[in-house]
């Protein structure tokens, strides 16, 4: 395996001060944000650490040359919009958009580009299936014809306004087997994070003995579920009104067992810590410790 983080958190850095940081702490590889400019479309969206949109041969070998300098890789291209949006504009510049981040990763010689599969949290999942059905099989066979995975976050995107369906189809196991039933090709995955399960009450280790050949990616982020919260006001509420994202080792994953059951099924890909943990927002060196903590936690069981 491999130990990066997603560049995210540096959403105010150049690309290069990102492997700068990477290479200072000791991580392998960076998932590299791509989303196009014009800034967020919600908090943690929107950052852009290589512009795709045109992007060349030779703006493909700088990058990786610029990686090379640092001895640190890129994990996959990651780009996390709505393709399935009840808003109309953001659902044609995330189709637009996804193609174009598949073309780039192909130039830089990578195998995986991470993605919502989005929904529209105003239908209900049948519907949001169908919809499924009708956009998604081009883009497979788009980064299939270019030999690029295909990982899809587990997020379900649960906010007040999008409560309870989400802006994410791709939510539980019930929905994945139904999406790989509808797409059953080797180039579409999952880029598993654990925080999502937890966050839903889940189980977040369990589905990795049935989906484990499926893991093209994932994300080491922890959560916290405040059972006072819980027992105050149930399970009906959203999500993070009674859970708390955090780094690893601060929340309630057990680390061991989700990186012994990804060993277990034959997994030896990028693990990159996603931080979304607002105690360690602001300053660039808080962020960086964020980062110092994660490694420490998950170093000693990703080799």
């Amino acid at each position: 395996m491999q130990l990066g983080f997603v560049s995210a958190i540096f959403g105010d850095l150049g690309f290069e001060e990102v492997l700068q940081h990477a290479a200072d702490i000791g991580y392998d590889c960076v998932e590299v944000m791509c989303w196009p400019p014009g800034g967020p479309d919600r908090k943690y969206g929107g950052v852009m650490h290589l512009d795709v949109t045109e992007f060349t041969q030779a703006q493909a070998d700088d990058t990786n040359a610029l990686c090379e300098k640092y001895g640190v890789g890129i994990s996959a291209l990651g780009y996390y919009s709505i393709p399935l949006s009840a808003e109309a504009d953001q659902a044609q510049a995330a189709c637009e958009h996804l193609p174009k981040v598949i073309d780039a990763a192909a130039l830089l010689g990578l195998s995986t580009v991470n993605s919502f599969i989005g929904a529209n949290h105003n239908l209900s999942l049948e519907d949001n299936m169908q919809k499924f059905a009708e956009v998604w099989p081009a883009f497979i066979r788009h980064a299939e014809s270019k030999n690029i995975r295909i990982g899809i976050e587990n997020c379900p995107m649960l906010f007040a306004e999008t409560w309870p369906f989400g802006l994410n189809l791709a939510r539980t196991p019930a929905i994945w087997r139904r999406m790989f039933e509808t797409i059953p090709s080797d180039h579409f995955g999952l880029n598993y994070d654990p925080s999502h399960l937890r966050m839903q009450l889940m189980d977040p280790i369990e589905p990795i003995k049935e989906f484990g050949p499926k893991i093209f990616h994932s994300h080491a982020k922890d959560m916290r579920v405040d059972v006072d919260r819980l027992n105050d006001h149930g399970s009906l509420v959203p999500p993070m009104e009674r859970s708390t994202a955090k780094i690893p080792g601060l929340g309630d994953i057990d680390w061991g067992k989700w990186i012994g059951a990804l060993t277990d099924a034959g997994y030896d890909g990028p693990v990159c810590v996603e931080v979304e943990d607002e105690a360690f927002e602001g300053d660039v060196k808080r962020r960086i410790k964020s980062l110092q903590i994660s490694y420490n936690v998950l170093r000693p069981l990703v080799v």
